[in-house]
């Protein structure tokens, strides 16, 4: 039998300012009306200039580690934004200091559909390394500072918010279990969504600041749409059922559903397609998008405002630019 790995707390954390869609629809010259009804988004939290990637993995965790204590966790894995304090740095070691944890970090991340890519790598690490009992899962994203508002290509990423999300995962644990996972990759759309300033291809110059290079940007909108329209709720689909079926359920077994943030009408037809009822579903509507956070945060917010009991199969479910769609299977509450 395979050894359970189980969440043993999470907490989540959004900054104080929060953003209106009045105030989305004046940036971006679209009516309110529009950001609420078709974007899904009344608003969402946006960091302070002086609050980073690193300061909020850690505002999220502090709570998880002050009850159990920093003694017990044995790693620290982020998860969250590439879009961190500083480039072509790690997060994972100044939040492992920052709260007083001893043994390792890594970094795994896969932008939007990092929560479950996440999920089964740290699961897989429980079950296979006896050696470690405890770790602590942070993400964070502040990927509203890279969207340009006055760039039409980017109209699809204005729903992107800030906020944070930490999960301790424990070896052994047969309570919120995280089970099965899928995971599938279409790299033909790879360069299609970028910051195309400030990396190896466009160093940063006076050039790539002239040109608004160092915001978020879509290389061809129409090619994007055209491919990946036929393709993205088959997809989402394939790694639902196949993630319910490595976990022994199907999709008539989903008790909560935990998207990512996305468009209210692709929300309305994956709630159609899985057969469930909006009220089974958490929808992140005064948080918007977060990168890959949004999952783990929405399933914090389930178990405090008391939307998921004990028995109930969760399904989270996430694409991220790539392009990648992935899904995990928990199972809230002791095993039965």
């Amino acid at each position: 039998m395979i050894t359970p790995v189980g969440i043993r707390d999470l907490n989540a954390y959004a900054p104080e300012r929060f953003m209106t869609a009045a105030e989305i629809g004046a940036r971006a010259g679209i009516p309110e009306g529009v950001i609420v009804e078709r974007f899904g988004l009344v608003g969402k939290h946006v960091a302070r200039d002086d609050e980073h990637v690193s300061d909020m993995c850690i505002s999220a965790a502090r709570p998880v580690v002050e009850r159990h204590g920093a003694g017990t966790i044995d790693a620290v894995v982020y998860f969250g934004s590439h879009w961190k304090d500083y480039n072509v740095w790690q997060a994972a070691p100044r939040i492992q200091h920052a709260l007083g944890i001893e043994g390792f970090s890594l970094e795994t991340i896969n932008v939007s559909a990092g929560a479950p890519f996440a999920l089964k790598v740290v699961r897989d690490m429980l079950v296979a390394d006896d050696g470690l009992h405890r770790v602590l899962l942070v993400g964070a994203a502040k990927e509203s500072q890279l969207l340009d508002y006055e760039n039409p290509r980017a109209r699809f990423m204005f729903n992107f918010g800030d906020g944070g999300v930490a999960v301790l995962l424990e070896r052994g644990l047969a309570e919120n279990e995280v089970l099965g996972s899928a995971l599938m990759t279409d790299g033909s759309f790879s360069h299609q969504v970028r910051v195309p300033g400030g990396g190896s291809v466009h160093p940063a110059s006076h050039e790539t600041v002239d040109r608004r290079m160092h915001s978020l940007d879509v290389a061809d909108p129409a090619d994007m749409k055209r491919r990946l329209d036929p393709i993205t709720m088959k997809n989402f689909l394939t790694v639902a059922r196949d993630a319910l079926d490595r976990s022994g359920y199907s999709v008539d077994d989903i008790d909560l559903f935990l998207p990512i943030h996305m468009k209210r009408s692709i929300h309305e037809l994956l709630l159609t397609e899985l057969g469930l009822k909006p009220e089974q579903a958490m929808y992140l509507d005064r948080h918007g998008h977060m990168s890959a956070v949004d999952p783990l945060l929405a399933l914090a917010l389930a178990r405090d405002e008391g939307r998921v009991q004990p028995g109930d199969v969760c399904l989270i479910l996430a694409a991220g630019t790539g392009y990648s769609w992935a899904a995990s299977v928990v199972r809230w509450g002791p095993r039965a």
